[in-house]
């Protein structure tokens, strides 16, 4: 449920203030992984600058109008099977959720790694671009 409830909180947030997003709270070797990937992330992903968000929080980063957000360190998706391919995209597996289109989780040793992604951008370069930081900071 609580994944509902930011998914909507993003959609929802207003132009010109920070975006509202429930922080994770990553446990164990997440945390180290978490907080070295928020100084990898790129300050413009796929043509959308980075913004605030609200709370602030190490683990979490938003671009645009709330048009992509990552939370890093969440739980492992509910809806993932063991038996469950992944896109492997620059050596990090992502999981796409069919309940949820715009939702993917990039699935490490270390950390999962959630990214919401607005329709209005191209999936597969948003999360080439999130590969190399994710792989650098959970490898």
């Amino acid at each position: 449920m609580k994944r509902v409830a930011v998914l909507v909180l993003l959609v929802l947030a207003g132009c010109g203030s920070a975006v509202q997003v429930e922080p994770p709270v990553p446990e164990g070797d997440a945390v180290a992984a978490c907080t070295k990937l928020g100084g990898l992330l790129p300050r413009e992903l796929d043509g959308a600058e980075r913004t605030a968000s609200t709370p602030e929080s190490p683990y979490v980063a938003v671009w645009g109008s709330a048009e992509i957000a990552l939370r890093c360190g969440v739980p492992r998706p509910a809806r993932m099977a063991a038996t469950d391919q992944l896109a492997e995209l620059d050596g990090v597996g992502w999981f796409a959720d069919p309940t949820i289109p715009t939702l993917f989780t990039a699935v490490t040793d270390t950390a999962y790694v959630e990214v919401t992604i607005a329709r209005t951008h191209e999936t597969t370069n948003v999360l080439m671009e999130l590969s190399g930081p994710v792989k650098r900071a959970t490898g």
